[in-house]
C-alpha cells in the first residue's frame, strides 16, 4: 500500500543555513508517529517545512503520491492539517464557529458551510464528546478543551495527514493524557497519518506506534513500539538523551536517567 505521507531527501533551510537535512520518512494509514529530539534538533522546523510555512525547502513531500511543495496554501490545506502548540486567542467566537473553520479550504469566497458540512460538524463534536460545548465561547475554555476543539476543526478539514507540534505543551498531566489519547484514537479510527512532535519520550513511547529520532537536523534512529524490546528502546533513546534507563510498566514504558 502506498504511504499517505512520504518525504524524500527533504531539507529545510533558514537563509543559507540548512537546519533539517536529507529526511526520508514514510507514514501509512492509521499510523501515529512521534518526532523526538533535543531542543534545536529540527523537529518544529521539519513540521513547518512540510506545511510549506518556510520558504527554503528542497527534496519531495508527497501526500497520496502528489508532491505538495509548490501547491497553493488552499490546495495544501486539503491534504494536510496542523495543530500548533498553543491555540491563538480570538474573543467572541464560539466552539461551533471554530470547528466550522475546518470547512474553509473547500469554500469559495463568501460561501458558508453547507447543511451536509454542518451535520458532519455535529457528528465530530459528538464523537469527541464536545457537543455540550458547542455554544461556549472558545476563549474561556481550558487549554485541554481548546486543543480538543482544534482537533475537531482538524477533522472537519478532513485531510489524510495530521501534523501536530507539541499540542500537549501547555497542558497539565491529566489533560496531556486525555488529549494524546483522543488524538491517537482519532488517527487509528479515521486511518489518518499522524506526525507529532513531543518533548517527553514517556508520552511518545506510550501513545505512538513509531518514534523517529532527530539529532542535528537528521534522523538518527527509529523505534517500532509494537515490536521493540527494552534493550533496543534504551540504546536508541540513549543516542539522543545520553545514559537512560527504560523500565517496563505492564504494557507501558518509563524512561529515567541512568
Amino acid at each position: 500500500m502506498n504511504p499517505l505521507l512520504k518525504l524524500s531527501d527533504f531539507s529545510v533551510s533558514y537563509g543559507k543555513k540548512e537546519i533539517v537535512s536529507g529526511i526520508d520518512l514514510e507514514l501509512g494509514e492509521g499510523e501515529f508517529c512521534a518526532l523526538l529530539g533535543l531542543n534545536g534538533s529540527g523537529k518544529t522546523t521539519l513540521l513547518r517545512g512540510i506545511c510549506g510555512l518556510l520558504p527554503h525547502i528542497s527534496g519531495e513531500c508527497r501526500i497520496l503520491g502528489e508532491n505538495c511543495i509548490r501547491l497553493h496554501e488552499y490546495q495544501r490545506a486539503r491534504r494536510m492539517s496542523f495543530i500548533p502548540q498553543v491555540s491563538s486567542e480570538v474573543d467572541g467566537i464560539t466552539v461551533w464557529e471554530v470547528v466550522l473553520m475546518g470547512c474553509n479550504p473547500y469554500l469559495r469566497l463568501f460561501e458558508s458551510p453547507s447543511d451536509v458540512q454542518r451535520k458532519k460538524a455535529v457528528r465530530i463534536l459528538e464523537k469527541l464528546g464536545l457537543d455540550q460545548w458547542k455554544e461556549k465561547e472558545f476563549s474561556i475554555l481550558s487549554q485541554g478543551q481548546k486543543q480538543l476543539v482544534i482537533l475537531a476543526r482538524t477533522l472537519m478539514q478532513d485531510t489524510p495527514v495530521l501534523l501536530m507540534d507539541e499540542p500537549d505543551s501547555a497542558l497539565d498531566f491529566c489533560n496531556r493524557h486525555m488529549v494524546l489519547g483522543k488524538i491517537r484514537d482519532t488517527v487509528h479510527r479515521e486511518k489518518k497519518a499522524g506526525l507529532i512532535t513531543l518533548h517527553d519520550p514517556n508520552f511518545a513511547m506510550n501513545y505512538c506506534d513509531r518514534i523517529v529520532l532527530l539529532k542535528d537536523g537528521r534522523i538518527c534512529g527509529e523505534i517500532q513500539m509494537g515490536t521493540a524490546d527494552c534493550e533496543e528502546i534504551q540504546s536508541k533513546l540513549a543516542a539522543v538523551y545520553g545514559e537512560v534507563e527504560i523500565v517496563p510498566q505492564g504494557n507501558a514504558w518509563l524512561m529515567g536517567k541512568a
